[in-house]
């Protein structure tokens, strides 16, 4: 009688909503939609992998570019004058500069020298190679080390042997030489 009434009597409990986790999703998802959308990364991930490329002669001849200007830089920072010569063709511009890297050697106990690349060009044998470059020279361990930066152009030469044909621009060796020159005096004031 209580209950027709609307009066809850003492075991009677008010009505209670308990909650599951799909009842509190707003979003039901099928089975089918989740295995289709795992699905469809799977392939993305398959089909970007598997990239194949285009001109395969050129794509080597960059790679050997590459070796061959990381080469130049590892042989001047190890200081291996033989190394640098072999990657060189013998004029007398770069017999100049290995004098100069030499004296580097003789002068400097470390060397840390870092290229980035900034353009390759190509015409037929010839390569030029921009790079960005910045550098430590230390002539011993409490040294701060003498710091410098530039951008030199590379001038290579060749297509399956690489070799270095000239320099231009701020060049990263002779260090040494660099470092004895004076700055220039200020020039006078006029009145």
């Amino acid at each position: 009688m209580c209950a027709a009434k609307g009066l809850h009597g003492p075991l009677d409990l008010p009505e209670t909503r308990s909650y599951t986790a799909s009842m509190m999703s707003q979003y039901k998802f099928s089975l089918f939609s989740v295995v289709y959308l795992l699905g469809v990364i799977a392939l993305m991930g398959v089909g970007c992998s598997g990239k194949t490329i285009q001109y395969p002669e050129d794509h080597e001849r960059y790679l050997r570019i590459d070796r061959a200007v990381e080469s130049l830089r590892q042989a001047y920072v190890k200081k291996d004058a033989s190394e640098l010569a072999s990657l060189m063709i013998p004029i007398d511009q770069l017999e100049r500069l290995q004098k100069e890297a030499q004296g580097d050697f003789d002068t400097f106990s470390a060397i840390a020298l870092d290229f980035a690349i900034e353009r390759i060009m190509i015409e037929e044998d010839n390569i030029d190679v921009f790079v960005h470059w910045q550098g430590i020279w230390k002539k011993d361990a409490e040294d701060p080390g003498l710091r410098q930066r530039g951008h030199t152009r590379l001038q290579w030469v060749g297509t399956q042997a690489i070799l270095l044909r000239g320099l231009q621009g701020d060049v990263p060796f002779g260090m040494k030489a660099r470092q004895t020159t004076p700055p220039p005096s200020p020039s006078p004031k006029k009145k």
